[in-house]
């Protein structure tokens, strides 16, 4: 089994299966699916634009990629933020894990926005 922390494809892999699972199956009023599907689609698209980075065109697309997945991860955190406010998620350890998991890729992805930036100056 592959090491997570060290993958990142396979984390953000990991980190969208993780909101499915736990955010696929809101509760049946607007608020938690307009939520909950939100959310789905900025943690996947974080996952899919970074697999498209990897075949960037070159290194202004692989950048320009590379904060697309910054900011649906950054989107993805501030509803999750609205979820755990409005209480609609029931298992709470899960969501502060999810959350963790969120923080973390934020952080790396700034780190690899910043050092890719510096490579192009």
């Amino acid at each position: 089994m592959k090491n997570y922390k060290y993958d990142l494809e396979e984390r953000l892999i990991k980190f969208s299966i993780d909101v499915i699972l736990v955010f696929g199956k809101s509760e049946d009023n607007f608020a938690s699916q307009h939520l909950s599907k939100q959310l789905i689609r900025s943690s996947t698209s974080a996952a899919l634009n970074y697999g498209e980075a990897q075949s960037a065109e070159s290194p202004r697309d692989f950048l320009h990629k590379m904060k697309i997945c910054l900011k649906e991860l950054r989107g993805s955190l501030v509803n999750l933020k609205i979820q755990k406010g409005t209480n609609q998620v029931i298992d709470i350890d899960k969501l502060e894990l999810i959350i963790k998991e969120n923080n973390e890729l934020i952080a790396i992805f700034v780190s690899s926005i910043r050092t890719s930036q510096n490579k192009n100056k």
